[in-house]
């Protein structure tokens, strides 16, 4: 019986059991697939000092560490510089670049058919065509005297291939066509070849493209341009931050930034003493600092002023006040840090100070001692006007460094920081003072047409009429009127090929039947010095005697005062050294050459 009640039960648990199996089940709700994690964007932070006034690479006006960055890895050049600064043809631009002709001398590019710029269009002849137009007409412009014997740039295969005709055999050849820029957004743009590039870059044809320049916040932001047919960069941005010496060692030492360039000096030195396991190392900078004197204006018309100026300035002092680690400069070609540089200075003024010389130039050119100790031509005070481009910073302290040597010794100075851009392309510039500039940041770039700006004028029209430094000189306080600058600190381009480079600085425009070439910022032109500078600019190989003979003369007729050339202080991170490399890399292209292949740094 206790079998048979045993039985019943597991009967009746079952029939539940099967009961229960059959009510319908109610399946679990679906569950939404997990989130994919959001990538985080590998970047490395470059800390600069100054994002400069604007980016065009072919600019006496926008020569900065960061307009050279830009140039290296977002535009494209038919040659660049290799690990020893000797030219390599870079076939992503340009399958082969040759001589074909010696009568005329003709140059033929067969360029890269999947060579193009971000905004789709080709890089094509018409690059090449805007280019040397402007390096031959603008004013302001580095480096020109090799875009001046060019006669014709032609077009074959629709764009792709350019045949580039000279006046005369150009052994230089190789060094033309770098930083070219896109001709298809520039050429009918507001501002063109200074206004459009203030902002930015408006196209890449390299690794990078520019994708926002605020000024603001002091940042200038490059990612990857994904549209690049060659082996596309590793990051997907380089970010250019400006930091003043303090919050950059702090942003460092918290890791917001990887490697840094600003210029090697006694506040950035000393902002980054507490910090630990830092590299560090110099690397000069591309350009030298010169005070140009203006020769075809003005009291420095005479060259006895000119001469008396140079021996009343002592040059040592300037650079130690405004840049005491940069390297000084006693030549007119090479710079200090250039392989075959020597100093090439008189034994005394201008290259050292020479009061007793300076009293007897300004007394042979009419000058007198006033009762108060001023030099006075008559009953006319001697005024002179210095002037730096107001986003120049370091540019604006030379300016009033030498006014103060120079009011010193009992000649008045005003100080103008106009626009940079107007400085080095304008004959005469609004009387601002520095202490009033207010320069507004960059604009910040967009995908949208290219801000309109004022174009600076032609080289065909006809210039301002000056006031002179006399007349102009009590506007000054107030930031009125306009005048023509008597010194300008001027960021003379160093790297080039010598001959060339010379020609470029301090050469004769040669006016033709189509073309009236631009004055060179400092109005200098010597008759006499000519056949010396033009078998400097088309020989292959530099003659030693005439550059003795050039250098010899500009020292006599000083169109322009070396002072120093700027070096920049490398400091790299533990994590930024593994991860990039970071060095001084060529001098033409700086060190950011070679950034498409760096990677982010470890954590």
């Amino acid at each position: 019986m206790r079998r048979t009640g045993l039985g019943a039960m597991i009967v009746v648990v079952l029939a539940v059991l099967a009961a229960c199996t059959n009510a319908p089940v109610e399946p679990p709700a679906p569950q939404p697939p997990a989130p994919a994690p959001t990538p985080t964007a590998t970047k490395v932070v470059v800390g600069v000092d100054d994002l400069g006034p604007g980016f065009n690479p072919h600019l006496i006006a926008d020569q900065s560490p960061v307009t050279q960055a830009l140039a290296t890895l977002v535009l494209p050049s038919v040659f660049r510089p290799d690990a020893n600064g000797g030219l390599r043809l870079d076939q992503t631009i340009a399958t082969s670049a040759q001589v074909t002709s010696t009568n005329p001398f003709t140059v033929s590019y067969e360029l890269n058919v999947q060579a193009s710029w971000s905004s789709n269009s080709p890089i094509a002849a018409e690059d090449f065509v805007y280019l040397w137009q402007q390096m031959r007409a603008s004013p302001g412009v580095i480096d020109a005297e090799g875009y001046r014997h060019v006669t014709d740039v032609r077009s074959r295969a629709g764009g792709k291939a350019v045949d580039v005709v000279f006046d005369q055999t150009y052994p230089q050849w190789q060094h033309l066509f770098s930083g070219l820029l896109p001709a298809h957004i520039l050429k009918d743009a507001p501002g063109s070849w200074t206004g459009a590039t203030q902002g930015g870059l408006p196209a890449s044809g390299g690794p990078f493209r520019v994708v926002g320049v605020d000024g603001g916040r002091g940042e200038v932001t490059l990612a990857r341009n994904d549209l690049y047919w060659a082996t596309p960069a590793t990051l997907d941005q380089v970010v250019l931050r400006k930091l003043a010496p303090a919050p950059l060692a702090e942003a460092l030492r918290a890791g917001d930034v990887d490697v840094a360039m600003p210029s090697e000096d006694t506040h950035v030195t000393q902002a980054l003493s507490a910090l630990q396991n830092l590299t560090t190392a110099p690397a000069p900078r591309p350009t030298v600092t010169d005070l140009a004197l203006r020769s075809d204006n003005g009291p420095l018309a005479d060259v006895r002023v000119r001469q008396a100026i140079g021996a009343l300035l002592d040059r040592e002092a300037l650079r130690r006040e405004v840049a005491p680690n940069a390297l000084p400069a006693d030549a007119f070609g090479l710079a200090p840090s250039q392989p075959g540089y020597a100093a090439t200075a008189p034994a005394g003024a201008p290259a050292r100070p020479d009061p007793a010389a300076a009293d007897r130039l300004l007394t042979e050119a009419g000058y007198t001692r006033s009762a108060s100790g001023t030099w006075v031509l008559g009953s006319t005070p001697l005024r002179l006007v210095v002037a730096a481009g107001a986003e120049r910073t370091a540019d604006v302290a030379v300016a009033k460094a030498v006014a103060t040597q120079l009011q010193a010794v009992g000649i008045g100075v005003d100080v103008v920081a106009p626009p940079a851009a107007d400085l080095f392309t304008q004959r005469a510039v609004v009387a601002t003072p520095p202490a009033t500039t207010t320069t507004p940041p960059p604009a910040a770039l967009t995908s949208g047409p290219i801000p309109a700006t004022t174009a600076a004028p032609t080289p065909q029209t006809p210039p301002q009429t000056p006031t002179t430094a006399a007349s102009s000189s009590a506007s000054l306080g107030s930031g009125g009127g306009t005048v023509r600058a008597d010194l300008m600190v001027l960021p003379r381009a160093v790297g080039g090929p010598l001959g060339p480079q010379l020609a470029s600085d301090f050469g004769c425009p040669e006016a033709t039947a189509t073309l009236v070439p631009a004055p060179l910022p400092n109005g200098f032109c010597s008759a006499a010095l000519q056949p010396d500078l033009e078998a400097l600019a088309t020989a292959a190989t530099p003659d030693p005697g005439r550059v003795a003979t050039v250098e010899r003369v500009l020292w006599a007729q000083l169109p322009a005062l070396p002072l120093f050339q700027p070096v920049s202080l490398l400091v790299s991170t533990p994590a930024g050294a593994a991860a990039t490399g970071f060095a001084a890399g060529p001098l033409v292209s700086g060190p950011l050459t070679g950034a498409q292949r760096w990677v982010a740094p470890a954590g």
